[in-house]
């Protein structure tokens, strides 16, 4: 095999830049498919470190927020009971919900910094904060209302926040390394929100039920967590220069306009996290109040969230035969059937929405962002509200059908992206045809 000469080699690369130049210029993301996939490493000591760090990020990250249902049941049981049940249970759902809303909806701003180039600023201050609040949780007594304050402004803003900064630019990094492999890859990472809310909720329930205590408990979760991200934090790099200019959300939000199947997609995927979050948040005080015996009720969350991590690795596998749509259709459509028992499960496919359309890859930030945003509005408005229909009398079915009627909506607005992806397939065949 013959060996390029250096001028052939130079003049390829100024190809290749040139060919970046113009997509930035122009904004059309239609070109991108020109670079040659040989630009992303698809594997390598880097590459593979900054997965498996990433993997870490959302272990310790969205996967403690998924692990929520332990302290719902907790401050409902034992450690804040001066108000009614119920009272008890909507009113600090809201610690969860907005834990979770922030956990998402920060990647607007961590996503903007990500194509900025301050990938590791933005995860040193976010490392930071997460282990500094849960610190400070520890503090909290019970039966105080200025400790649920504390406890409302720790664990729901203050965690919330500095695992927001952390998720989406964990996540959009791995897109630097990776083109062919991506939505395997992104399934692997993703699989650490899963595999964290498995063994959060054992740690978290023999901790703060056991000898040690909520304080010490809690402070054992947050050594090991920082111990985590330190690990996390030097196994990832970027690969892509930061971009000149800032990526404008103004830009974005007009492109992502006139794409449909990606409203469709952001619209189902905030109607599908209101069933998620309730069987996340619920499940364990459901069985602890529906007679289940407390050792095994400390599990309930574990078995549902061990089918989660199953089936992230699984539709990671499963989306290279029939594709990520295909997958998401049939996921939440099975999900939201499920839900309807209180038993939750949820796929991979919704961390994966947001590459499924064509866009600039200096926007993927920004895109992810936009996206997670709309989760964190599902995670925030559907717990509080389901909570509410519980009742003081503890009606479970009311809630559940609000939470599965949701989550099927989302299932079809899935249904609907699908279609709008099929007919500009469609579309597209055409015109290249008569060209």
């Amino acid at each position: 095999m013959s060996t390029p000469l250096p001028s052939d080699e130079t003049a390829t690369q100024a190809s290749k830049s040139a060919l970046r130049q113009h997509i930035e210029s122009t904004g059309n993301p239609s070109h991108a498919d020109q670079l040659d996939s040989s630009d992303f490493p698809e594997g390598g000591v880097t590459a593979w470190g900054t997965a498996l760090g990433a993997f870490l990020i959302q272990f310790c990250g969205a996967g403690y927020t998924t692990s929520y249902g332990v302290f719902q049941d907790f401050y409902t049981q034992t450690y804040l009971t001066n108000s009614t049940p119920s009272e008890i249970a909507s009113w600090y759902s809201w610690i969860g919900s907005v834990n979770a809303f922030l956990t998402f909806s920060v990647g607007l701003l961590s996503g903007r910094l990500l194509d900025r180039g301050a990938f590791y600023h933005v995860m040193k201050i976010g490392c930071f904060l997460q282990c500094l609040f849960l610190f400070m949780l520890s503090l909290a007594k019970p039966n105080g209302y200025y400790q649920a304050s504390l406890i409302f402004l720790s664990q729901g803003i203050g965690s919330g926040f500095a695992i927001g900064l952390t998720n989406v630019p964990s996540i959009a990094v791995v897109s630097h390394h990776f083109q062919r492999r991506r939505a395997f890859v992104m399934g692997l990472v993703v699989a650490g929100v899963s595999m964290g809310s498995i063994l959060h909720p054992i740690m978290l329930n023999n901790l703060i039920n056991g000898r040690l205590g909520f304080a010490n408990g809690v402070r054992a979760s947050a050594a090991m967590i920082g111990s985590l991200l330190l690990i996390a934090y030097f196994l990832m790099h970027t690969r892509l220069s930061p971009q000149p200019k800032a990526v404008s959300y103004t830009r974005v939000l007009q492109n992502s306009s006139r794409d449909y199947a990606y409203i469709c997609a952001c619209l189902g995927i905030a109607a599908f996290e209101v069933g998620f979050f309730f069987v996340a948040f619920y499940l364990q005080l459901d069985s602890r109040l529906h007679g289940v015996s407390k050792e095994f009720s400390f599990y309930s969350l574990t078995i549902s969230n061990t089918s989660s991590f199953i089936g992230r690795l699984a539709t990671g596998a499963v989306t290279a035969y029939v594709g990520i749509p295909n997958t998401i259709i049939g996921c939440s459509f099975i999900s939201s059937a499920i839900i309807f028992s209180m038993i939750g499960l949820r796929s991979l496919a919704l961390d994966t929405l947001p590459t499924l359309t064509k866009c600039q890859l200096s926007h993927i930030g920004a895109r992810m962002g936009i996206s997670f945003t709309m989760t964190g509005i599902g995670s925030l408005l559907g717990s509080p509200i389901c909570g509410a229909a519980l009742t003081s009398h503890y009606i479970w079915w009311r809630p559940v059908v609000l939470a599965g009627s949701l989550a099927a909506s989302g299932s079809i607005l899935f249904a609907s992206m699908q279609l709008i992806l099929k007919i500009r397939q469609k579309t597209a065949s055409k015109e290249t045809v008569e060209v």
